[in-house]
């Protein structure tokens, strides 16, 4: 597996503050409790770094990690997680994995409770990321008897565990990697929660998921690019909005690409295999006509975007995102009916349904499905597109077409949907200046 620039940072880090780092975002996630989960890292002298036990995960600090040495000795003033041992199981049988994290999220645990594991194919960086899934009948929390059913599960092969009445474990090369599976698991369980109350789930084939793993981009590279002054203050703009969608749930650190126009044949992109939660603006990739700035690789999604540029003059940045409700109408034969609110309607117009692959193609159809008077798409298993005349614009499109799908998916277990009639429609666009 390549190695991404996260993991070559992460290298320069302690495994206590690395586990205090991803401790602290998945709870703020709200994807464990205080008294939930344990992370651990197996460095390379085999020394096992762990949280400790009964301490709240919300306010860890460095001096509360625990280190059990290949010995079975422990350094630090609290014991290790009573979870311990199936770690130690997980690495005994998996040379391979590096860090392993373990908690109890909503959706998951959900998955967990009903005894089913879910299903990834439901967007092809989901099944990527997750790798191979697995479920591990119930024992006992910190027994050898849970050791050994979750470890027979990896070492079968799985990457992501649903743990019977408990929760999940995923395990990585490192913790980054590790933490990246374990969202992205959740996010897809989310997904299908959302997905089962409003239509039919569509799952992806073998070969329609091979479409997206061949996606291929051969761009040359620009040896010397000096940045204008606009160009930084999109590269600023752009990463805090990235980061900002991560830490509101609208976006998760591998999914979707997101750029910004710096001129006609120019713009700014997200890299690909990045986390998107910690981009800074030196991390976005700079892109002009054939070629992209030396030494950073864009997002394979570029030359949709490049596409979109060159035939809509009028958008200057671009998102292909993937928030939880929203794409739970992507997997769906569901239609997402904007005519719900004022707000709804004015921002994102008529949204049409892209059918699967379009975005994949090198043949730039993919703008064709774009217009001043369809700004936004449903991609068909592959999240949402989005365009927009600023940044700003385009991620105010894509809060509120987050909102407007959870509010379609909410409305299902209220009753029937009313939504606006023409003649309130032809009202909303006479006086918004929408009848372009």
């Amino acid at each position: 597996m390549q190695i991404s620039s996260s993991d070559q940072r992460a290298k320069w880090i302690h495994p206590r503050d690395e586990i205090i780092a991803t401790m602290q975002r998945i709870y703020r996630s709200r994807m464990t409790t205080t008294s939930g989960g344990n992370l651990s890292i197996r460095d390379t002298n085999g020394d096992i770094w762990i949280t400790p036990a009964r301490v709240d995960k919300g306010r860890l600090q460095r001096d509360d990690i625990v280190c059990v040495r290949p010995d079975g000795s422990v350094d630090g003033k609290h014991p290790p997680s009573s979870e311990f041992p199936f770690h130690k199981a997980i690495y005994a049988v998996r040379p391979d994995i590096g860090a392993i994290v373990h908690a109890h999220p909503v959706a998951l645990v959900a998955f967990s409770i009903c005894g089913r594991t879910p299903e990834t194919r439901i967007f092809h960086q989901a099944n990527a990321v997750c790798g191979t899934t697995g479920f591990a009948p119930y024992a006992l929390p910190g027994s050898e008897r849970l050791g050994e059913s979750i470890a027979k599960q990896f070492a079968g092969g799985c990457d992501s565990v649903i743990l019977e009445n408990h929760g999940v474990v995923v395990g990585g090369e490192s913790l980054s990697q590790s933490f990246d599976r374990f969202e992205a698991f959740e996010f897809c369980a989310k997904t299908l929660i959302h997905a089962g109350k409003i239509g039919k789930i569509q799952h992806l084939d073998e070969t329609q998921l091979q479409l997206a793993r061949d996606r291929s981009v051969d761009l040359d590279s620009i040896d010397a690019h000096e940045p204008t002054s606009n160009e930084l203050e999109l590269r600023r703009s752009l990463s805090e909005f990235v980061r900002r969608g991560c830490r509101q749930g609208l976006l998760i650190s591998t999914e979707g690409s997101f750029s910004a126009r710096v001129d006609d044949d120019a713009f700014v992109i997200t890299p690909t295999q990045r986390d998107r939660e910690t981009l800074q603006p030196g991390d976005l990739v700079y892109v002009e006509g054939a070629a992209r700035e030396a030494g950073k690789k864009a997002s394979r999604a570029v030359l949709a975007h490049q596409a979109i540029y060159r035939k809509h003059p009028e958008v200057q940045a671009i998102a292909f995102a993937h928030p939880v409700a929203a794409t739970a109408f992507s997997v769906t034969d569901a239609e997402f009916d904007s005519k719900t609110i004022p707000e709804s309607y004015v921002f994102l117009r008529d949204v049409c349904r892209v059918p699967y692959g379009v975005q994949y193609r090198g043949d730039g159809s993919i703008a064709d499905h774009i217009s001043s008077s369809s700004p936004t798409a449903v991609l068909e298993n592959d999240g949402v597109l989005i365009t927009g005349g600023s940044i700003l614009a385009t991620f105010d499109r894509l809060e509120v077409f987050e909102s407007t799908a959870e509010a379609l998916v909410q409305s299902r277990a209220i009753g029937p949907l009313s939504v606006m009639q023409d003649n309130v429609i032809s009202e909303l666009r006479d006086a918004f200046g929408l009848n372009d």
